[in-house]
C-alpha cells in the first residue's frame, strides 16, 4: 500500500491547515532513554510514586499513575550506562506530569523534600503552578497543577495572559 507519506511531498491543500487539531487529542505517554533501569525506577516509582506496570526483561520498564498501561516508558536499548546529552544539544527539554489537584502537587513536593531532591525552579504561570527538577539521568521533569480555566489570567480581549512568577513553596505545602 502506498501512502501520501511514502510518495514524498504532495501539493498542499491549504484548507486542511486551517482546521485545528481535534481538541480531545492528548499526549499519551513519554518514553525515556535511561542509563540504569533500577535507578530510574527508584526515582519514578520510589520518589514520585508511579506504579510499575510491567518490566520488559532487564532493558525496559513501564510505569503509570493508577491502572493505565503506562504513562512513562523507561529503556536502556540505546543508553545502558550512558551519560546525559550535553547542554546545548537538541532533545527533550522536560516531560510534564499533570497533577489533578494543588494538594496532590503539594504531596509531590513533600516527597521530593523527603528524598532530598533539589528543585531547579518553582513557578506560578497564572494558568498553572509548577515544580522543575531533574531525574537521575538529567532529564528535565516538570510537576504541575493547572488552575481551573475560569481562573486563568486573560487580556481585556480574552487572550491568554500567562506569566512566570516565583511559586511560594511554603504556601503550596499548606495545600
Amino acid at each position: 500500500m502506498t501512502t501520501a507519506m511514502s510518495r514524498g511531498p504532495q501539493p498542499l491543500d491549504a484548507e486542511i491547515f486551517k482546521r485545528p487539531i481535534d481538541p480531545a487529542v492528548g499526549i499519551g505517554h513519554v518514553h525515556l532513554k535511561v542509563a540504569d533501569i533500577q535507578r530510574a525506577l527508584d526515582f519514578y516509582c520510589g520518589v514520585l510514586g508511579f506504579t510499575l506496570m510491567q518490566r520488559y526483561g532487564t532493558q525496559a520498564a513501564f510505569v503509570a499513575a493508577g491502572s493505565y498501561h503506562h504513562h512513562i516508558g523507561l529503556n536502556t536499548w540505546e543508553s545502558k550506562g550512558g551519560s546525559p546529552p550535553a547542554r546545548g544539544t537538541t532533545g527533550l527539554f522536560h516531560l510534564a506530569i499533570l497533577y489533578p489537584t494543588r494538594a496532590a502537587l503539594a504531596d509531590a513536593l513533600r516527597r521530593l523534600i523527603a528524598a532530598g531532591i533539589a528543585l531547579d525552579g518553582a513557578s506560578d504561570h497564572g494558568v498553572s503552578q509548577a515544580l522543575y527538577l531533574r531525574d537521575p539521568d538529567e532529564n528535565g521533569v516538570e510537576l504541575y497543577w493547572d488552575r481551573p480555566q475560569a481562573e486563568w489570567p486573560r487580556e481585556s480581549d480574552g487572550a491568554l495572559k500567562m506569566f512566570t512568577a516565583r511559586l511560594d513553596l511554603q504556601d503550596l505545602l499548606k495545600a
